[in-house]
């Protein structure tokens, strides 16, 4: 019985996935989720198997991270392994690790290596802080890619010190960029027929998600702080006490604050002179955020929320994760989806953020237990009984 696949999108691609822990295992899930035949090589049972740094596999973090993909096991240290493993790459299109530089060429599976067997592969690192440069070597961590990133200097209430955000959010956009590459490079390959290396890390992605706050600093010579629940520019946009809750209000802009004060009936407000211009907002936005929470508080959060969505001024909830899943917004989007584990019973997860018209991206397949797919890739890949048993003999599976 062949394998479901997430997608028919990507289905013409085989990806060894060789990564652990976070930001690898994010990347190929793209892939594996659009289609692509992904394999995801793990060591033996013993000692220390499987995927060491993430987590318990039943646990619900390894579960989302690894639907829709095949595993199997290879100990690459083994020489029997290693050949095999290089027999698998001939096939290949891509090839995803997160090793430290060093690992990769002291195993002899990095881009130079493997290029040499299959000019059109597409081979994709992603690394702490780079492949090359003072840091190469150095251990990579979210928390420590935010740091260095920058980001906790703008998170958090001003004066409060360093906050990290509650997502590792330097994994997820280093995979979700590592994806991005190697669909690039995939793209170009069709004109060039020739692979290529595709490389990103942690520290890069996040200073890349800086987006505006860094271009404060390239750009204008500003180094931004800490707003809290304040929009670092936009203003009055932040968090607002309702009688039962808080609430988010993005009223920026002087039609937008005017259609705010209309339907708040705090017309008053539009009056002053500190409020009159959107300089005069931003210099006195603490005491302007005093001022509208003052009529902010006279109402629910629901009552809220209808009556300023209707008015044409954004705003919304603050929900907890519970309560997003719940939303009819999010029910109608279709982004908790569900899967049958191995004793049939249905699991969810997240399904992907984006729409294809023609191939869709499903839960099509439950994360895989340890090696359950080992001997049917190696057939797939051309390796007969004979030669299948003599890797178990050897261990190297």
């Amino acid at each position: 019985m062949p394998f479901p696949r997430g997608s028919r999108a990507l289905e013409r691609f085989t990806v060894l996935d060789l990564t652990r822990v976070r930001a690898g295992p994010t990347c190929v899930r793209q892939l594996a989720d659009w289609g692509a035949n992904v394999i995801k090589i793990e060591l033996p049972p013993e000692p220390g198997g499987g995927d060491p740094l993430g987590g318990p596999r039943e646990g619900s973090d390894f579960q989302n991270l690894h639907r829709n993909k095949r595993s199997m096991t290879l100990n690459l240290k083994a020489p029997e392994a290693l050949a095999a493993f290089k027999r698998m790459v001939k096939k290949a299109d891509v090839v995803v690790e997160n090793f430290r530089p060093d690992v990769k060429r002291r195993l002899g599976i990095d881009y130079p290596q493997l290029r040499k067997i299959n000019p059109k592969l597409v081979y994709a690192s992603i690394s702490g802080f780079g492949q090359s440069g003072p840091y190469a070597d150095r251990p990579g961590f979210d928390q420590i890619a935010q740091g260095m990133g920058g980001l906790m200097s703008i998170t958090g209430l001003p004066g409060q010190g360093p906050v990290r955000v509650g997502i590792p959010i330097a994994d997820l956009s280093a995979g979700l960029f590592c994806a991005l590459g190697i669909l690039v490079a995939l793209l170009e390959r069709e004109k060039s027929k020739q692979g290529q290396y595709v490389a990103t890390s942690l520290l890069q992605a996040q200073i890349f998600m800086l987006d505006f706050q860094g271009a404060r600093w390239l750009i204008g010579g500003e180094v931004p702080g800490q707003a809290g629940n304040n929009h670092p520019t936009s203003i009055p946009t932040g968090v607002f006490k309702t009688a039962d809750g808080h609430i988010n209000i993005a009223s920026t802009g002087s039609k937008i604050w005017a259609r705010f004060c209309n339907a708040a009936n705090a017309t008053e407000l539009m009056q002053r002179p500190e409020y009159q211009t959107a300089a005069e907002r931003s210099k006195h936005r603490d005491a302007l955020n005093a001022d509208m929470e003052k009529y902010t508080v006279k109402r629910t959060s629901a009552e809220w929320i209808e009556l300023l969505n209707k008015a044409g001024v954004p705003c919304g909830p603050i929900y907890t994760i519970d309560e997003v899943y719940a939303d009819p917004q999010v029910v109608h989007l279709g982004m908790a989806q569900s899967v049958k584990t191995k004793d049939k019973s249905p699991m969810r997860m997240a399904g992907q953020p984006m729409s294809l018209s023609r191939t869709p991206s499903r839960l099509a397949a439950p994360p895989p237990t340890l090696g359950e797919h080992t001997d049917a890739v190696l057939k797939e890949f051309g390796f007969n009984a004979k030669e299948i048993a003599a890797l178990r003999k050897a261990n190297a599976v």
